[in-house]
């Protein structure tokens, strides 16, 4: 069987969510796959000494909340006003096939992660998290984030002011210009590369 058709998605309503808002907490029941229609998703752990690590961002079109286990691990916040349909893995066991591509990119993402959180300097793991956010933008050189800088700071296992002196430091060298709170401009797209070597 192939993933849920588009238009099975789509007789589904929409549930909006606020900033902030919880679509599933740790410990919660699991069984659903949800997809961002707009918006944005943070996925999030709390680790034993209170700091929250972020996991992974979905943005609009990814697939998320698809795990084995009948309890989530992690918590499903949204960012933003956000949209999001869901489909029940109870209901339709045969939707985990149609669904292998989502977890495979999924688990291609928790990679990447890794080795994002896994550079030396915090310079490196900035410069790799904005190469992230041009891909999943279309390879765009000029996007918006969706999310804070203290969502950043908790992806990457840095602390906010770290992930500020981080950016500066880029737009001091001219590798990037910052537009606003949020907008990023990559103006020297090899060098931010380099950084990642």
């Amino acid at each position: 069987m192939g993933p849920p058709t588009r238009g099975e998605v789509e007789k589904r309503q929409v549930s909006s969510f606020v900033d902030g808002q919880r679509i599933y907490s740790s410990g919660g029941r699991a069984g659903q796959a949800y997809r961002v229609e707009f918006g944005a998703v943070r996925v999030y752990r709390v680790l034993a000494s209170g700091r929250r690590q972020i996991l992974a961002f979905y943005f609009g079109g990814n697939w998320f909340g698809l795990q084995t286990g009948d309890r989530h691990r992690e918590t499903a916040e949204a960012i933003g006003v956000t949209g999001i349909k869901s489909v029940s893995l109870r209901e339709d066991p045969c939707l985990w096939q149609g669904l292998l591509p989502a977890v495979l990119e999924n688990f291609s993402s928790a990679q990447e992660h890794q080795l994002v959180i896994g550079r030396q300097s915090a310079i490196e793991r900035v410069a790799a998290f904005l190469l992230e956010m041009s891909d999943r933008a279309g390879h765009s050189q000029s996007f918006e984030l969706y999310m804070s800088r203290v969502d950043v700071a908790d992806y990457l296992g840095l602390t906010i002011e770290t992930v500020s002196r981080s950016l500066t430091k880029l737009k001091n060298k001219g590798i990037i210009k910052l537009r606003g709170a949020r907008g990023i401009e990559i103006v020297q797209y090899r060098a931010l590369q380099n950084l990642c070597l």
